[in-house]
């Protein structure tokens, strides 16, 4: 590892724009999008912002350990959907989930009552073709100002990065699968 020194001095960029809600994208092949979606809404709960959590491909049943602790801390995580499609025994009826799950994300945008709701998830149905790419762009643009909105999973589509304010692709350099160990409770679930 190479040594450096501390910086002493910053360049200050002065913001010029007002403060508003922001689109923000989490994307790619690496591990964190959703963790990283979790913290923001962490961090909105914790300065009592209203915070709503919708998991696109998570049953409504789901009891992983993010859906425990939001429970304990009052806030809303709900699963709209019946799995990954590779489990799922009818892709009919999961589509028409993410159609229904899509309506209720959209009421909940458009409604202004929360300041950050997170899509996780949500770039399955919008790469399978069940949540149509166009009026999820539509609510994004047409939301109260004050409103933030998360959307996370591989794959995004370029108009919504195109639309967003902030686009983190998460990248794999190495992955425990590589090494033949398995998901572990409490680091991916």
């Amino acid at each position: 590892m190479q040594i450096e020194q501390p910086p002493v001095h910053r360049e200050r960029v002065i913001p010029t724009a007002e403060r508003r809600g922001l689109v923000l994208v989490h994307t790619g092949d690496g591990k964190g999008k959703s963790t990283a979606a979790f913290g923001l809404a962490l961090r909105a709960h914790g300065r009592g912002k209203p915070v709503l959590i919708y998991q696109f491909m998570k049953v409504p049943s789901a009891r992983f350990g993010e859906h425990r602790v939001f429970e304990r801390l009052g806030v809303p995580i709900i699963g709209l959907g019946d799995g990954f499609s590779w489990k799922s025994k009818d892709l009919d009826h999961s589509a028409a989930l993410a159609r229904e799950g899509w309506a209720r994300a959209e009421a909940t945008i458009r409604s202004g009552d929360h300041f950050l709701v997170v899509l996780d998830e949500i770039m399955y149905p919008l790469r399978y073709g069940w949540v149509p790419l166009d009026g999820v762009l539509a609510c994004l643009r047409e939301r109260p100002a004050h409103v933030h909105v998360v959307l996370t999973g591989r794959g995004a589509p370029t108009e919504l990065t195109d639309l967003a304010d902030t686009v983190t692709v998460m990248a794999a350099a190495k992955h425990h699968y590589q090494a033949g160990v398995p998901a572990q409770r409490g680091i991916e679930d």
